[in-house]
Formats: structure tokens, C-alpha cells, sequence
């Protein structure tokens, strides 16, 4: 059996590694997105279906990432031949403009360092790994996906929204937060805030460890 516990994945809250690779827009570090969200992605493979659905769904919510400050960056092991050959065919054949980096991570070293590789998947391509990068570099989210199953796009520009609205207003959101929703205030941390809390219960309120309130 292969022992895997040396793949080092990095968590949430720690500082994402950083690195430099060649990608479809010139050589990239992660420092180059310094400043801005950034949600980091792997992909299998080029020219594959469940891929190709995948980069165009990200195309789709490019602007809408933008105006958050969120870049997008992509990254499979496939050479930067492939990556543009793939780009420019999914612009001829479905419309679909790519205009966010592809890194051709061709020796694996990216997606290792990412914990990007399911070697009982696949002892060669990675899987459907999504980081959620702050401005600060920090790791904030991760998810992984097999092989088979497509990502929801949209659950990833809900994810970020939900991580700024944390960040600018010290909340928390509830399951199935979107912007506008109410959101959670934290929750009291001795018993005299409690009972104050408690004193304020209502439709809002209904106890004293949980209170929403709006965004102003």
C-alpha cells in the first residue's frame, strides 16, 4: 500500500505556498495576485468534457469575480501548447472566452505542493481541487471533487462573498447564505452577555446563542 500522509495540504487560515509557473498569460507567482481574492483551481485534464464545462462555467462568473476583486487561476498538468490549443478551441467551438491564466504545471510539483493529487485516482492528473485565497495570501476555503463530477460555480462566488462579508463586518453566515440575507452575530462568550441576549429574544432571536441581524 502506498503511504500518502507526506502530501502536505495546506489549511485554512495558513499561508498558501508560493510558486512560479508558466501559464497561458506568461510566467505567474501566487505573490502576482498579491492584493486581490484569488480562487485557485485544478482540472484534470485538457480537452476533456466534464473540464471543458467546468473552464466555460468559470468563464461565466469572471466578471462577477472581478467586481468582488477575485481572480481566477487554472491549472492542470498538461503542457502550454495544450492549454492554448484548448482555449482557442473552446472560444472557435463554443463561444467561450478564456481570459483567465492556465498554469501548465507539468512536472506536478504545483499540484503537489496544493494537495492537488489523488494518486488512488489518478497516479498522474489531479483532481477538481478549489482554493479560496484571500488578499493577504491566507488560505480561506478548499474543496476537492473526483474526476466525474463538475463543480457548482456559483457555490464558489457564494463562498467568497460569504468570506468578505465576514471579513468586513465580523459575522458569520448562515447554510445557504447569499448576499442580502441576514447574517449571524456571534455568538455571546460569558454568561453575563448571554443573559443580555437573552433579553433581547424575538423572531431575530429566538436564543441567546442565536441572534441575525441585516448588513447595513
Amino acid at each position: 500500500m502506498t503511504d500518502h500522509a507526506s502530501v502536505c495540504v495546506p489549511r485554512i487560515g495558513e499561508t498558501a505556498p508560493d510558486f512560479e509557473a508558466e501559464t497561458t498569460h506568461g510566467i505567474l507567482r501566487l505573490e502576482d495576485f498579491r492584493g486581490s481574492w484569488l480562487v485557485f483551481f485544478s482540472h484534470p485534464a485538457d480537452f476533456t468534457p466534464v473540464c471543458a464545462s467546468e473552464l466555460m462555467a468559470f468563464a461565466g462568473v469572471r466578471a462577477t469575480l472581478r467586481d468582488m476583486g477575485c481572480e481566477l487561476l487554472g491549472l492542470s498538468v498538461d503542457s502550454i501548447f495544450s492549454h492554448i490549443a484548448w482555449v482557442r478551441s473552446l472560444e472557435e467551438k463554443f463561444g467561450a472566452a478564456i481570459d483567465f491564466p492556465l498554469v501548465a504545471d507539468t512536472t506536478g510539483e504545483v499540484a503537489r505542493r496544493y494537495g492537488m493529487t489523488m494518486p488512488a485516482e489518478s497516479p498522474t492528473e489531479p483532481a477538481r481541487v478549489v482554493y479560496v485565497i484571500d488578499d493577504r495570501q491566507c488560505v480561506r476555503a478548499y474543496m476537492a471533487y473526483p474526476m466525474t463530477t463538475g463543480r457548482n460555480v456559483a457555490e464558489i462566488v457564494r463562498l467568497v462573498a460569504a468570506l468578505q462579508a465576514t471579513d468586513a463586518h465580523g459575522v458569520a453566515t448562515p447554510a445557504g447564505w447569499k448576499p442580502g440575507d441576514g447574517v449571524l452575530a456571534p455568538p455571546p462568550r460569558t454568561q453575563a452577555m448571554a443573559q443580555e441576549r437573552a433579553k433581547a429574544a424575538g423572531p431575530n432571536c429566538p436564543d441567546w446563542y442565536f441572534c441575525k441581524r441585516e448588513l447595513s
